[in-house]
């Protein structure tokens, strides 16, 4: 006799764990997961800053964001007073893509390690990075 109730509550409880998952999901979506984080004013760049524009955005902008805008529920954004100079060096990011980084200033999770980048390509990003974040008032 007990184990057909035991089964019962056992089926109603994943049906309501189902149910809180999807309602969580939707939750989540609502709140503009993958929606830029920040406004990026870019100016004209010249040919050295257009290399690390272009090594960002095949190796970076997918979580990152265009322009290091950051996405909301996915990466932080790059153009943003916590990773000024003075808080984030250069080899900061030099170290975040070669060890990957463990989550502490947001809360997206770690960040993996980017395979495929030389430290040549790393300073060039951060080159891009650091106009942009100049050209925003962040220096």
């Amino acid at each position: 006799m007990r184990r057909p109730v035991f089964l019962v509550i056992a089926a109603f409880a994943v049906i309501l764990l189902a149910i809180y998952a999807l309602g969580v999901g939707d939750k989540k979506d609502q709140t503009g997961n993958g929606q830029i984080m920040v406004e990026v004013s870019v100016p004209a760049l010249d040919v050295q800053t257009k290399l690390g524009e272009r090594l960002f955005n095949e190796n970076c902008a997918s979580c990152h964001g265009e322009n290091a805008a950051g996405q909301q529920g996915v990466a932080p954004p790059l153009v943003h007073k916590i990773y000024e100079p003075n808080h984030h060096a250069d080899g900061s990011f030099q170290l975040a893509v070669t060890r990957g980084v463990r989550a502490h200033h947001w809360p997206f999770g770690n960040m993996p390690p980017v395979e495929g980048l030389t430290s040549e390509d790393v300073a060039k990003i951060v080159a891009y990075v650091r106009f942009l974040q100049r050209a925003n008032g962040i220096n």
